[in-house]
């Protein structure tokens, strides 16, 4: 007799990033993920109530390894004059893959209706925001970083796309902005 495979959440939150990269935030169901994993319905509903449930497990997890690969890369800026600040520059000059675009544009089209996905955005956001202002020169930090979101969130959900140069130099006038901004 053949051993039963364990499916383990992670295959299933796999399967609906999978889902979600072919068929966009709209095309995730529970049906979907449970066809692309291989597995039945019920083995799907059983870890994720609802397709609510579900987009909510898929984005915390690419929140939580968002924030382990920010928490590493502000580590490494110890030395920069603002580590968290310069900790997310240097986040940004990785060039955003297909999967993250997918999540981010289910994320878009699931915030306007889901209470949870909104106060988990607000939440990263102040999080962000008091990061920011706990270093020295927060209102230049504030302002690098308000033109840092404004780069990323325009190639995280595809409207933009930079050269690797143009990158490199945008993500310069970040740095810049926050050494010349004057103080108040």
């Amino acid at each position: 007799m053949g051993r039963t495979r364990r499916i383990m959440k992670d295959d299933i939150l796999d399967a609906a990033e999978r889902v979600v990269v072919k068929l966009g935030a709209s095309g995730l169901s529970i049906d979907a993920v449970a066809q692309e994993a291989g597995v039945s319905k019920s083995t799907v509903v059983y870890d994720h109530k609802s397709k609510g449930a579900l987009l909510e497990a898929l984005i915390d997890r690419r929140l939580s390894q968002e924030m382990e690969r920010q928490a590493q890369l502000v580590q490494d800026a110890a030395d920069t004059p603002h580590p968290e600040l310069f900790g997310r520059i240097k986040s940004a000059e990785r060039v955003v893959d297909e999967a993250e675009r997918a999540v981010a544009m289910a994320i878009s089209a699931s915030v306007s209706h889901e209470e949870k996905l909104q106060q988990q955005m607000r939440d990263w956001t102040l999080a962000d925001l008091k990061a920011m202002a706990g270093g020295s020169r927060p209102q230049a930090a504030l302002m690098a970083y308000l033109a840092l979101s404004g780069f990323y969130c325009t190639e995280l959900f595809g409207f933009h796309q930079w050269s690797q140069t143009e990158r490199s130099d945008i993500l310069e006038g970040v740095r810049t902005i926050y050494g010349s901004y004057p103080d108040k």
